[in-house]
């Protein structure tokens, strides 16, 4: 059996590329069993390579996983490589081979409403310019090399297609194609990268590691049918509506959130009798029509509306207190603030641990920080903020903080000892062996507001409506 700093480590994708990559594994003898779309694991070891060894991430967290060491070999989209890259050029990241599959484009688009037809006019119209963008520093570098000289990059989690015309000028996001992105509203002014699946190194690894049959099962890697990009038809895209209007200053702006807490909401809000068309489980418009002539309504990530609040793009929205907390903590000056409590969603935020490590609480992890036993202790967290406070407050010291977009738990015990998340019931941890030993707080849905938007004249008496209707909701 080899020493286990002989094992080699591969980070694998969920999401977009799951699937095609599970097909190509398999296609070349590095089969891992049990990676598939239904899979409920993340740790995996290949059928055929005994040492060698996967994780599966989420796709944004691999090359940071790769360039700091964690693994040896990762597969994602290169337009993630890309992103990590363009800020950390000298990183130990190394792209080895384009994998011959995936779709789509990072784009940069602006509304259709704007009647801007490329990058000149949109050069030629404006001398400020809003970018939106899960890829920030993918849009950094683009509005550097066309000399904008006065931009803001505000990054998201998701959904930035929503935010053109009246939040942002330009978005910077992936999609499959030019029909798709005129399905969402926007016009495709240019294309910067494709959004291949690519084969990624640790420098470190390649020098001082024999990797040799591992990579040369991906030599030549063919094509092939079951592995290539799902089939996209352009002409099969199904429009959304998109209303043909920008903020009215007299209009109430109201954030709604996607995800988990979509059904949940949209629940609450018709059982307080507004009438959202185009917001249920089965079908959503990212600009849904409400039966209020001073709504206005958009569709955002839950964790973007904290911020998007303090920006004044948004005067109300419904997300986490988890999301507002985490965002106060960060900006405790914000004009954001709590209105209502809506009482759906409940979720404990806890620190968890890996189930064989001999703490029962929080106090008992400082005594082994405080020992030596962690140098430093690895946090794991969407929560970084959050994090950050119940560390400070709980004197545990050294730390460090490791950003994640999800799936969190899969990195304890290799690449974090400790996990600040968010849980219903529990199990999800149990399964992988992990154990609560702390609940930070308790969050359910809420209602936010910008304080200063909302004291205005034209809006107070409409926002206090809104808050007095959704308390109907909670006798």
């Amino acid at each position: 059996m080899k020493p286990q700093s002989e094992y080699i480590k591969f980070a694998l994708p969920k999401g977009r590329f799951l699937s095609s990559t599970a097909n190509l594994l398999n296609e070349i003898t590095l089969n891992f069993g049990g990676y598939n779309s239904k899979t409920r694991q993340y740790r995996l070891q290949s059928t055929n390579f005994p040492y060698l060894l996967a994780k599966i991430f989420q796709e944004k967290d691999i090359p940071i996983q790769v360039a700091i060491g964690n693994y040896d070999l990762g597969i994602c989209g290169v337009d993630w490589v890309e992103e990590l890259l363009t800020r950390y050029p000298t990183s130990a990241l190394i792209k080895i081979s384009n994998l011959n599959y995936g779709e789509g484009h990072i784009y940069a688009a602006t509304s259709c409403q704007t009647g801007v037809s490329s990058i000149d006019g949109l050069l030629a119209k404006r001398t400020s310019w809003r970018i939106i963008s899960e890829y920030p520093n993918l849009a950094q570098s683009f509005a550097l090399s066309l000399r904008v000289k006065d931009f803001n990059i505000f990054p998201v989690w998701g959904a930035a297609e929503v935010y053109p015309p009246e939040d942002a000028n330009l978005a910077i996001l992936w999609a499959k194609g030019k029909k798709e992105l005129e399905a969402k509203g926007l016009k495709l002014l240019a294309k910067l990268l494709p959004a291949n699946a690519s084969l990624i190194a640790n420098r470190e690894s390649l020098e001082n590691k024999d990797l040799s049959k591992i990579l040369s099962c991906f030599n030549n890697v063919p094509m092939n049918k079951n592995r290539a990009a799902v089939s996209y038809s352009e002409d099969t895209v199904k429009s959304e509506v998109v209303e043909k209007f920008r903020w009215q200053p007299e209009k109430i702006r109201l954030a709604l959130p996607d995800g988990h807490q979509q059904l949940p909401a949209a629940e609450f809000l018709k059982r307080v009798g507004f009438d959202i068309q185009g917001y249920t489980d089965g079908a959503l418009n990212r600009r849904p029509s409400v039966n209020l002539d001073w709504l206005g309504i958009k569709v955002i990530r839950p964790q973007d509306m904290p911020l998007q609040i303090a920006n004044g793009n948004f005067d109300l929205a419904i997300t986490g207190n988890d999301w507002l907390l985490e965002h106060l903590n960060r900006f405790p000056s914000s004009p954001a603030i709590k209105l209502l409590d809506l009482l759906f969603g409940k979720v404990k935020i806890v620190a968890a641990v890996n189930k064989n490590m001999s703490v029962a609480n929080i106090d008992d992890l400082r005594l082994l920080v405080r020992g030596g036993k962690f140098v430093p202790l690895r946090v794991a967290s969407e929560y970084i903020n959050v994090a950050d406070k119940y560390l400070r407050d709980n004197y545990i010291n050294p730390y460090k903080l490791i950003p994640t977009w999800g799936a969190s738990e899969a990195f304890l015990p290799e690449d974090a000892d400790l996990l600040i998340d968010n849980v219903q019931t529990g199990r999800t941890l149990a399964q992988h062996k992990l154990k609560i030993i702390d609940v930070l707080f308790e969050s359910t849905a809420c209602l936010i507001g910008n304080k200063n938007a909302l004291s205005s004249p034209d809006k107070e008496a409409k926002a206090e409506f809104f808050i007095q209707t959704l308390k109907k909701g909670l006798l």
